[in-house]
C-alpha cells in the first residue's frame, strides 16, 4: 500500500503521509515516495503551491531507525532526503502540522516554507532526550527561526511545545482549530497557487538567497534583476491593466 497519497484541486498539491500505524514515521520507503511525489510536482505546470500534512493521529512521529542496516550513514541519508526534497522545492510549502511532529517529522515541518499549527499539535525534538545527536540540519533551521535561546530550551532542555506554543515563538505562522487546519492550510496554498508560477519561484529564491546578504544595498542589487524581469512578463502587463480598469471605473 502507498504511504504517501496526493491530491491536487486549483493548483494546490495536498501530499499526506499515510502510515498511521506507525504515526507517519520517516521510514526509508515513505521518504522514497515522498521524493518521488515531490519530484513530479516541481516538474508540473498545474501546480502552484504544496501542502504538506499527516494521517491522523500523527504529523510525523519521526525517522524510523530500524530500517538503517548496516550502513548507518547511508540509511540516515536516505531519509534525509525526505524532509530535505521538502526544502529544495521551488513552489511554495505549507506544513499542516495536525499532531506529533517528532525529530526528524519536526524536520519535515521546518523544511517547509510556512507551518500552520492545530492546537493538538506537538513540536519535540526528542533527540537528547533518545540518547541521540540531532540531525538533518535540526538546530540550523530551528535556530534561523527561532533564535538561540528558545532553540536551546527546545533543543537542549527538552521543551515540547503545541500549537499555540509554536505561534507564540514564531515556530508556526499561526496557531488554528484542529477542524479547521487543512481549510486554514488550503485558503494559504491558494493565495500562493494563485501568483504566476514562475514569479513565485523566483521570489523564493530571492527569499533564501538574502538570508545570506548583511546589508540593504546588497539586498536592493539581489532584488533589482528579477524585479526588472517581472516588468517584462505578460502577467504583470494583463495585471496591472485590470488595476487601471477597476481604480478608474467610477462609483456610484
Amino acid at each position: 500500500m502507498p504511504t504517501v497519497h496526493l491530491r491536487v484541486d486549483d493548483g494546490v498539491a495536498v501530499v499526506t503521509l499515510d502510515d498511521p500505524e506507525r504515526r507517519n514515521a520517516l521510514s526509508t520507503t515513505l521518504a522514497g515516495e515522498l521524493v518521488a511525489t515531490l519530484d513530479a510536482l516541481d516538474a508540473s505546470d498545474e501546480v502552484g503551491a504544496v501542502v504538506v500534512t499527516g494521517a491522523p493521529p500523527a504529523f510525523c512521529a519521526g525517522a524510523d531507525l530500524s530500517e538503517l542496516g548496516t550502513s548507518r550513514e547511508k540509511g540516515l541519508r536516505r531519509i534525509y532526503e525526505g524532509f530535505l526534497r521538502v526544502a529544495r522545492m521551488t513552489v511554495p510549502t505549507i506544513a499542516a502540522v495536525n499532531g506529533a511532529a517528532v525529530g526528524a517529522g519536526m524536520n519535515l515541518a521546518l523544511a517547509c516554507d510556512v507551518r500552520l499549527a492545530a492546537r493538538s499539535a506537538r513540536f519535540d525534538t526528542r533527540f537528547l532526550q533518545l540518547g541521540i545527536h540531532p540531525g538533518g540540519g535540526h538546530t540550523w533551521m530551528l535556530r534561523r527561526l527561532v533564535g538561540e535561546q528558545a532553540a536551546a530550551a527546545i533543543v537542549l532542555c527538552g521543551e515540547v511545545l503545541d500549537g499555540d506554543g509554536a505561534a507564540r515563538c514564531g515556530l508556526a505562522w499561526r496557531c488554528v482549530e484542529d477542524g479547521a487546519l487543512l481549510e486554514e492550510a488550503g485558503v494559504l496554498a491558494r493565495r500562493a497557487a494563485a501568483v504566476p508560477r514562475e514569479l513565485a519561484r523566483r521570489t523564493k529564491q530571492t527569499l533564501r538567497d538574502v538570508a545570506g546578504i548583511a546589508d540593504h544595498d546588497a539586498a536592493v542589487e539581489r532584488e533589482l534583476r528579477p524585479q526588472l524581469w517581472s516588468m517584462d512578463q505578460p502577467e504583470f502587463a494583463s495585471r496591472l491593466a485590470e488595476l487601471t480598469r477597476r481604480i478608474s471605473r467610477p462609483t456610484r
